[in-house]
């Protein structure tokens, strides 16, 4: 059934149903799937701010010069825009090392910290490298520690639980990410983003995203920013109820997606991970080398060709997505009353298939 007959049948909501029809495995019919490589009727080009971002702070954000960008929004979702791959070559592998090596560390939060002792979690990268450099392609390999990764979050640490963001659940946000967040931001128009938390989402072939709207930062008024790397997925786009009936859209290796003003609290998911349309084992932009000329006070560092080998072979059958916000305005302070502390949520897995509230953790998840 085309996925366009899908959304006038009656019992689920709109959402769910297109979620469902993405997620089967058979689901070959992806013609409705907007693709911004080769861009339709539903997609227009976008102006960005040239000015705001130096040719200098970009390139020191591993990214081409704002003017080289391609930018676009779709009909009916204002503050919606999509980047596709405005990287420089070989500056995508400093991000997922940084996620696979870096990034998971303590003082960080990640989801094997819910069920194991703490000095099991202190290096995943160094417990998991060798295994996975040495991971053939049979299934029944025992999964190392960065396989059964599934989130990590940053600066301000989401509670999965209460879904806020406290004052007193915080550690320093990487000033990497902060900086290369900051000049996208810009180039969209928001000068002066505050990349105050992230939650990073390592996703596999089974993985998924279950529907939500990120609606937990106290201000709305600045956008959310998505990074993605490594295999692409299906992202569906909705409306302010579920339902209306979401936009599918591909995202590949490289690609960001800015989700801001009135596209800021849609309905989103992730229904389904697929390999790289080029059909090589990694997307020829993940196969670029960095330049050994990097400029003056660059953020991108070289990766070891040792520590790349573990990043490829992880991203065989892996995508990893990092999702940025400015949870308070300038000068805002979280309500006293305030506790403990999109694509928001953490990715679920066949194997773990409820959507409830508690969901990002893994719990069973009714649209997988």
């Amino acid at each position: 059934m085309a996925a366009a007959a899908l959304t006038r049948e009656g019992g689920e909501d709109a959402f769910r149903r297109l979620f469902r029809f993405y997620r089967q495995r058979d689901a070959s019919d992806l013609r409705g799937v907007v693709d911004f490589s080769v861009p339709g009727a539903q997609v227009f080009r976008s102006q960005l701010s040239i000015s705001s971002v130096s040719d200098q702070d970009a390139y020191r954000a591993g990214l081409q010069p704002v003017s080289q960008w391609k930018a676009y929004g779709l009909n009916g979702y204002p503050g919606f825009i999509f980047i596709p791959n405005p990287f420089l070559p070989g500056c995508q592998r400093h991000w997922v090392k940084q996620c696979l090596k870096l990034y998971p560390q303590k003082p960080n939060v990640c989801n094997l910290d819910l069920h194991m002792a703490p000095e099991k979690t202190i290096d995943l990268w160094g417990q998991s490298k060798e295994q996975l450099r040495r991971k053939g392609s049979s299934k029944g390999e025992p999964r190392s520690l960065l396989e059964k990764l599934r989130w990590v979050t940053l600066g301000y640490h989401y509670n999965w639980d209460t879904k806020k963001y406290s004052a007193n659940h915080h550690t320093p946000f990487p000033s990497d990410l902060a900086f290369l967040s900051e000049q996208v931001a810009a180039a969209c128009g928001f000068r002066g983003f505050q990349a105050q938390a992230g939650i990073l989402n390592y996703y596999h072939f089974d993985s998924s995203l279950g529907i939500h709207v990120d609606e937990s930062e106290l201000d709305h008024s600045r956008p959310l920013l998505s990074f993605s790397f490594g295999q692409s997925s299906i992202f569906l786009l909705g409306g302010l109820k579920r339902e209306e009936a979401p936009t599918a859209m591909f995202m590949h290796s490289g690609d960001i997606m800015v989700m801001s003003g009135f596209s800021r609290l849609l309905y989103h998911a992730v229904p389904r991970v697929l390999p790289n349309p080029e059909g090589t084992a990694l997307p020829s932009c993940l196969d670029q080398a960095l330049s050994s000329d990097l400029p003056v006070g660059s953020v991108i560092e070289h990766s070891s060709d040792e520590d790349w080998q573990v990043c490829a072979k992880y991203l065989q059958s892996s995508r990893i997505n990092m999702t940025i916000r400015q949870v308070l305005a300038e000068g805002q302070k979280f309500p006293e009353e305030s506790g403990t502390n999109g694509e928001g949520q953490a990715p679920s897995e066949d194997n773990h298939c409820q959507e409830n509230s508690r969901a990002k953790r893994h719990k069973p998840n009714t649209d997988s």
